[in-house]
């Protein structure tokens, strides 16, 4: 896995997290929809509605959010881990891997994620230092890992 690839560019990055986008809210409606079905039976606080007792708005106690959280990262973590590409950036051929060219590791996957919302949380300000030399992102720096953009395959010719 130490074959050189040239840094990924960031519109490829952006279109592969739009893609995994898509995955990740698919994977949150499913863990709300649970959430809101189990949370009136851990006898956590709720309010009754028109005689219906229903969560009280579960996000502001504190309990949705980090679980989502949790969830996402441990997506991503998983896909990382396991070949370093996601669905998306599969299909953008996008590959993250240790900065010396091996596998990610779980704790890179943890700081990854963490200096990714960062990144977000600075308005996608950690993205835009792809620009610069060594073109990697915020994240990618912090974390010790690289995104980079890997080549087409050859066409296999057919043979009669």
């Amino acid at each position: 896995m130490t074959d050189y690839a040239p840094p990924a560019g960031l519109l490829k990055r952006l279109m592969a997290l739009v893609y995994d986008g898509f995955l990740v809210m698919a994977l949150w409606f499913v863990t709300a929809g649970i959430f809101v079905l189990v949370y009136p039976a851990l006898g956590l606080p709720v309010e009754s509605i028109n005689g219906v007792d229903r969560a009280a708005p579960a996000y502001l106690q504190g309990l949705l959010f980090p679980i989502l959280m949790l969830e996402t990262w441990l997506f991503y973590a998983w896909f990382w881990m396991r070949g370093g590409q996601t669905l998306g950036m599969r299909a953008w051929r996008l590959q993250v891997r240790d900065y010396r060219g091996g596998p990610v590791k779980l704790w890179q996957t943890l700081a990854r994620f963490l200096a990714a919302c960062l990144s977000w949380g600075l308005f996608g300000a950690g993205y835009l230092v792809v620009l610069i030399a060594p073109h990697q992102t915020l994240h990618d720096r912090l974390s010790a890992t690289a995104t980079v953009q890997l080549p087409k395959k050859a066409k296999g010719k057919k043979t009669n």
